[in-house]
Parts: C-alpha cells; sequence; structure tokens
C-alpha cells in the first residue's frame, strides 16, 4: 500500500510538473513578441479607381472660367517586369507605396509614408460643360457654355497627375495578432490585423495641356486627402512580413497648376480605392 501511495505521487507530481511545463510554454508562445519600441518599414505597389470628378479651370484676367462635370479617369500601373519592379534605378517608375512607422504601444502605431499613384484623365470622352471661354487661342473652343456636351480631344485638354498623384500621409493604427483565433500560435509564424485612418497633403507632378498651350509638368502642393486603411500580414521569423491593405480615401485639390501661369489654374475633388500589396519589416533600435 505504501509503495502504490508513493508511485501515486510520483504519478501526480510528474503529470503536474508536465501541466506546468505546457502551460508555460503555451504562455511563451502566445506572449512570444512585443511590439513596443519597435520601428517598421514598408514598400509595395498599388492599384487604384477614382470616382467622377468635376475640374473647373480659371484663366489669368478671365480669358476662361469653366467646369467639367463627372470627368473620367482611372490609373496608369506599370506591366510588370523585374527591371521595373526590382531595378533600385527603375523601382519609382511603378505605382508605389513606403512608410516608415513606430509602436507607440503595444497596438497602436504612428507612421508616416507617400502613396504615390497616377491619375490619367480618360482621352476622347464626352462631358458635359458650364462657363466661359473668351481667349483660348482656338476659335473652336471660345464659347459661353451651359450644359453643352463637349469632347476631351488632345486638342483641347489632356490632363494627368502621373508623377505622380503623391499623397503624403500620417497614419495612426491598431494592430492585432490574429493568427491564435484559429489555432496559429507559433514563433517564426503570425497573422496580424490593423486598422486606422490618415490625413496629409497631396503633392502631385501634374502634366497638363491646355488649348495646346505649352505643356506644364511641375511638382506642386495642390490640396490634402483622408483616408481610413485595414490591412493584413504575414510576419516570418519576427521580423519580416508580407501585408496586403484596402484603403479608401478623399482628396480635394483646390490650386492644381495647369499652365506655367501661376495666375491661372484648376480644382478638383474625388475619392479612391486603393488595393496594396508590400514587404516589410520589423526592428528596434
Amino acid at each position: 500500500m505504501k509503495n502504490k501511495l508513493i508511485i501515486g505521487s510520483f504519478l501526480l507530481m510528474s503529470i503536474c510538473a508536465f501541466s506546468q511545463e505546457k502551460k508555460t510554454e503555451d504562455f511563451k508562445k502566445v506572449d512570444k513578441i512585443t511590439n513596443k519600441g519597435k520601428f517598421f518599414f514598408y514598400w509595395g505597389w498599388n492599384r487604384a479607381n477614382y470616382s467622377n470628378s468635376d475640374i473647373h479651370f480659371k484663366g489669368d484676367n478671365g480669358s476662361y472660367d469653366f467646369t467639367l462635370h463627372n470627368v473620367k479617369a482611372k490609373d496608369r500601373q506599370t506591366p510588370f517586369s523585374f527591371n521595373d519592379y526590382f531595378n533600385p534605378g527603375n523601382i519609382t517608375i511603378p505605382q508605389n507605396n513606403y512608410r516608415i512607422g513606430y509602436f507607440l504601444k503595444e497596438n497602436y502605431t504612428i507612421s508616416i509614408g507617400v502613396d504615390h499613384m497616377k491619375y490619367v484623365m480618360v482621352a476622347d470622352q464626352t462631358v458635359k460643360i458650364d462657363g466661359v471661354i473668351t481667349n483660348s487661342g482656338n476659335p473652336d473652343f471660345d464659347d459661353v457654355y451651359n450644359n453643352k456636351d463637349i469632347e476631351l480631344t488632345k486638342n483641347f485638354l489632356q490632363l494627368e497627375h502621373t508623377d505622380g498623384l503623391n499623397y503624403v500621409n500620417v497614419e495612426f493604427r491598431r494592430f492585432d495578432e490574429i493568427g491564435h483565433l484559429i489555432g496559429i500560435n507559433h514563433k517564426n509564424f503570425q497573422i496580424n490585423l490593423s486598422e486606422g485612418l490618415g490625413a496629409g497633403i497631396l503633392y502631385p507632378r501634374t502634366d497638363v495641356t491646355l488649348f495646346n498651350q505649352e505643356r506644364h509638368d511641375e511638382f506642386h502642393i495642390a490640396g490634402w486627402g483622408a483616408s481610413a486603411v485595414v490591412g493584413i500580414d504575414l510576419t516570418f521569423f519576427k521580423y519580416f512580413y508580407i501585408q496586403s491593405d484596402l484603403k479608401f480615401g478623399y482628396i480635394n485639390m483646390p490650386d492644381v497648376q495647369t499652365t506655367y501661369n501661376p495666375n491661372d489654374g484648376a480644382s478638383q475633388s474625388f475619392t479612391f480605392f486603393q488595393r496594396n500589396i508590400l514587404i516589410g519589416g520589423r526592428f528596434r533600435i
């Protein structure tokens, strides 16, 4: 009987010790990574859709003052090639996103980055026009317009923000590890969810030819934007990750430069929907 008690006690202690060791291991797995104080960065690429927009043009000394309604636009992503997407000398050619940030707390980040989108007005579309054009240099365009149809040929207007529609913004995000919700709990692989808000300025390089005047193509602070974003990432070996973002935003540009005359200009506002694929890392300094 005494031997049975000794054996039973030994087995019970072994089970308790094993159970405690297992719980400790599980706890370490759950608590494997701390984020507060880390920096992070990423580089990646985007595709974007834009809502139709009204574009208002105003010329020096009242030479023209008109609005084009519901103008369509699209993005212009560079066709994939290793040279354009991964050659350090060419990686800024495609539509891209880059950002650097910091974990203020375990689950909250602040970051600054650039969303380098490209906005291309669809050529030869027909839209409604209101306003007046008195001194375009082309008598075919000089007229008083009242909700009339006009075709946006290259002789009338070419407009692009293609180097690019640069949304320079600050983002605040919440960050959560969600892999454990589906049973993934490993020190070398995590799934994380982030969501947040951003705001910033628009610094486009606008390529415009209006009425066959001299082509204008310079960087200029044109307005502001705001956005909301949700993203999910796969993190490998604690430091490296692949991330996918969906971002919806609003852009308002009251000061688009259209010619080399500083008194000429345009204004427009629209929404955008962006899909991103990103590659990044997290680290401590």
